[in-house]
């Protein structure tokens, strides 16, 4: 009989009764792998934070995120991080390392900006605009939430969902509210994921199907453009550099992000003399990154921290927050077409949120449901990459006048 007691208090089954909200978080985490999986909605990040999720809420296993405070000393330090890995392990040897040094998400963003093609937003500059207008959900949400009781940190870190990029979205929290990265995290990708479910309802409620059928080709050429630019390739070159100088400029705060952004996309642009930066930006260090990034926001997600109504309330939030930004690009499209002559297709500033392609890629669906000729997608592609810049602007923003 000792010997089958020593047996099952080596086994995690004792653990499950003293955390029995742990079982749920499983089953989000399994939820998770099945969205990824499965759906196919955003399976390089929602793969690595579902199976994070699992790992912080095994039993017994330890491989949760601990809040800061249980690696802080009195006298004020913090343990460096060979006592972190022995005393609290892996996982939060590479959360405390990568991902609250705010290490990762620029690291993506350089990947991004690998892979970004600046041309479409460059050809139709005038359109870039509803990208920057798309992020009227980041500051709507940010007042209603400190209306409705979080602080501005926390309000500023809610707010950001709605600018529909993941990695800023995590650097915001961590700079602001750190406590509250998983439930951020994990609305900001889902609703990223969700993006073929969120705007077609929102398009269709506020647009009508005269304007859903405006065709940018059509209109381009009975109103053709004055000015053509003659050396794309140049104009790709110094886009970058000088876009990242004038931002340094304005908003310091933002440069970790829009910098990265701007010099992964410089290297791509140079081209061939720069090739191997440019496999290595999009191919081993993006995807490492990812991976770390993933499991480690994943491992925060423990059922002392998720299971909390505030957690309802920023699951919503960012959720209201994504809904006003996709309104906001489409108003601002509607508010332009009364003053111009030639029209603009409102799904074009429903794109104006950060989740690229896949925006994009819904808006030219919705279009061409209307009209089978109507090819959106490089239109849509101008606002969609504008609200990139946007939403790395607009974090740092909140991180000047919060952190």
């Amino acid at each position: 009989m000792g010997a089958l007691k020593k047996l099952y208090e080596i086994t995690a089954f004792g653990d499950i009764w003293l955390q029995p909200g742990a079982i749920l978080m499983l089953v989000i985490g399994i939820f998770l792998l099945f969205l990824g999986i499965r759906k196919k909605y955003e399976p390089l990040l929602l793969v690595p934070i579902g199976f994070g999720v699992i790992l912080a809420n095994l039993p017994g296993a330890g491989m949760g995120i601990v809040p800061e405070e249980m690696v802080r000393f009195e006298d004020g330090r913090h343990m460096n991080l060979v006592e972190i890995a022995g005393e609290y392990g892996i996982m939060n040897y590479l959360y405390y390392m990568l991902i609250k040094t705010g290490f990762l998400p620029p690291i993506i963003f350089l990947g991004v900006g690998a892979l970004t093609d600046f041309g479409p937003m460059l050809r139709n500059l005038r359109l870039s605009l509803f990208g920057a207008a798309a992020q009227l959900g980041i500051f709507t949400v940010f007042f209603v939430a400190i209306a409705v009781g979080f602080t501005a940190q926390e309000a500023g870190a809610l707010g950001i969902i709605g600018g529909g990029d993941g990695p800023t979205a995590i650097y915001i929290s961590i700079m602001l509210a750190p406590h509250m990265l998983g439930p951020i995290a994990i609305a900001a990708y889902s609703y990223m994921a969700l993006v073929p479910v969120i705007i077609p309802p929102i398009a269709r409620a506020m647009c009508t199907s005269k304007e859903l059928s405006i065709n940018m080709k059509a209109m381009d050429k009975q109103y053709p453009s004055r000015r053509t630019i003659r050396n794309m390739t140049a104009v790709k070159i110094v886009f970058p550099v000088a876009l990242g100088i004038i931002v340094a400029f304005f908003v310091p705060a933002s440069v970790p992000l829009v910098g990265m952004l701007m010099f992964g996309n410089l290297i791509r642009e140079i081209g061939v003399a720069t090739g191997r930066l440019t496999e290595a930006a999009t191919g081993p260090v993006l995807n490492t990154a990812t991976i770390f990034l993933g499991l480690a926001v994943g491992a925060t997600m423990t059922s002392a921290t998720f299971l909390d109504v505030r957690t309802l309330g920023i699951i919503f939030g960012g959720l209201i927050a994504f809904a006003i930004s996709v309104a906001g690009g489409i108003i601002a499209v509607k508010t332009y077409n009364l003053f111009a002559k030639k029209k603009i297709n409102p799904l074009i500033g429903a794109t104006g949120l950060s989740a690229v392609p896949m925006a994009s890629r819904v808006a030219n669906e919705i279009a061409l449901k209307h009209d089978q000729g109507n090819h959106l997608l490089q239109y849509c592609m101008a606002s969609n990459i504008s609200g990139v810049i946007g939403s790395a602007v607009a974090a740092g923003v909140l991180i000047a006048f919060l952190a």
